[in-house]
């Protein structure tokens, strides 16, 4: 289904002539999560949980019993927030792949124009 259109005004007063060749053609259409948004979600909710569990257990002064060194708050910290936001990026990349697969069965065909412009 190639339609051309040639523009004869154009062609009499000298201009260039532009050819416009028309193609309809079956596209699909799908929904598709965002993967970054979710993994940055996942890592920001696994440093919050971090946060929220270095200050709700205090745990205690003494040294630890493998290292026998006293660790601050801060470094508690750091190390939940470590792990906290590997867990939370697995997570929130294993729920955009479950969202896209169930997205992935909404998919649809349609018919699309695809229009190409020619100068000559």
């Amino acid at each position: 289904m190639a339609d051309q259109v040639q523009s004869g005004a154009e062609a009499d007063a000298g201009a260039p002539v532009t050819s416009t060749v028309v193609d309809a053609e079956l596209v699909t259409v799908r929904r598709s999560p965002k993967y970054s948004v979710f993994l940055i979600f996942g890592a920001a909710l696994g440093v919050l949980v971090a946060l929220i569990l270095t200050f709700a257990f205090h745990g205690t002064d003494g040294q630890s019993p493998n290292t026998a060194i006293v660790y601050s708050q801060s470094q508690v910290f750091g190390f939940l927030a470590l792990v906290g936001a590997g867990v939370g990026v697995l997570v929130g990349g294993v729920t955009a792949l479950i969202l896209d697969r169930a997205l992935a069965r909404r998919t649809r065909r349609i018919a699309a124009d695809r229009e190409h412009t020619i100068v000559l």
